[in-house]
């Protein structure tokens, strides 16, 4: 059978290109794409969510907008790095896919309820606010989910919006900090891992060289997304963060971590949004989460490559 899975997503080119794998491998089925503010507002980042779903042709698959604000801060996004609509690379067609008039957040819930406890993974590769909504609306959901496969954080490389945080996490540390409080077994593909997901320029010629539509948009996507990481870290390519969660989903085979206790930072002045990572298992803290540190960067290309190309 099938994994259940949710993607929770501020779409984003490496979220898109997360969202194209998933739908791409018929081990999982997405029971839903919602989306929620980061990377851009929502109102992009639900219509970004459209295009991407439709442009894989499987637009069976419904597309939800949940939280507009973290839960007790202003807004941070990324133009900066995913250009003015979040999605810049490639100029796609407004989504005919309708967005589904029900609340993202509800969805979430009526379908943790709905289906078997311990059915669905809840894959979020934005910000956590949806989740954490999720769980303060209807805290038997929490006991229901598989498990929650998260883009975020980071130890050893550190932040990259600010010297202490990573982007997903620093958007809405409160929502993090409820949702690894929470007692869901968590995994959690940091930039540790994902800054060794790096693009090469043979791959992203592979995929423009796909027949169809989806390979020439991620290369496009990733064309637009390289120009920021190799001016910031001097690489020959881009990390593609979030097709991370769903390789590990298909593949944890790639991936190398331990279970270790992550903590998040709501007070510090200069550390807000970090994840403190006990790596070293000094604090006495049980462990709550699959801490990822390394991945097989070969091996999560050439899965990549196997599955986009299946894609129209």
């Amino acid at each position: 059978m099938p994994q259940k899975i949710i993607i929770d997503t501020d779409p984003g080119q490496d979220d898109a290109v997360a969202i194209l794998l998933a739908l791409a491998s018929p081990e999982l089925e997405v029971l839903g794409v919602v989306a929620v503010a980061g990377n851009v507002p929502l109102p992009l980042t639900e219509v970004n969510a459209r295009k991407v779903v439709e442009l894989s042709g499987r637009t069976d698959v419904p597309v939800f907008a949940g939280c507009a604000t973290p839960l007790a801060r202003p807004l941070v996004t990324a133009e900066h790095v995913h250009g003015k609509t979040g999605l810049d690379g490639i100029e796609l067609p407004a989504p005919t896919l309708p967005l589904q008039a029900q609340d993202g957040v509800d969805f979430i819930v009526e379908t943790l309820r709905r289906e078997e406890t311990g059915s669905v993974t809840l894959v979020p590769i934005g910000p956590l606010t949806n989740i954490a909504e999720a769980f303060r609306r209807a805290p038997d959901i929490i006991t229901r989910v598989q498990q929650i496969v998260l883009m975020g954080g980071a130890y050893f490389e550190v932040g990259n919006i600010t010297p202490a945080a990573e982007f997903n996490i620093y958007v809405d540390p409160e929502a993090a900090a409820e949702v690894f409080a929470a007692g869901v077994p968590l995994v959690v593909l940091p930039l540790d891992a994902t800054h060794e997901a790096i693009t090469s320029r043979d791959w992203v010629e592979g995929m423009r060289a796909l027949p169809g539509r989806c390979g020439p948009a991620i290369a496009s996507w990733t064309d637009f997304f390289e120009r920021y990481d190799k001016e910031k870290y001097g690489s020959q390519g881009a990390p593609l963060h979030d097709p991370c969660t769903i390789a590990w989903l298909l593949r944890p085979d790639l991936f190398e971590g331990r279970e270790i206790n992550v903590e998040i930072e709501t007070e510090g002045r200069w550390t807000m949004g970090m994840t403190v990572a006990d790596w070293w298992r000094v604090s006495g803290r049980a462990a709550n989460a699959l801490f990822i540190r390394h991945l097989d960067r070969d091996g999560l290309f050439a899965l990549l490559s196997e599955r986009l190309a299946r894609l129209p």
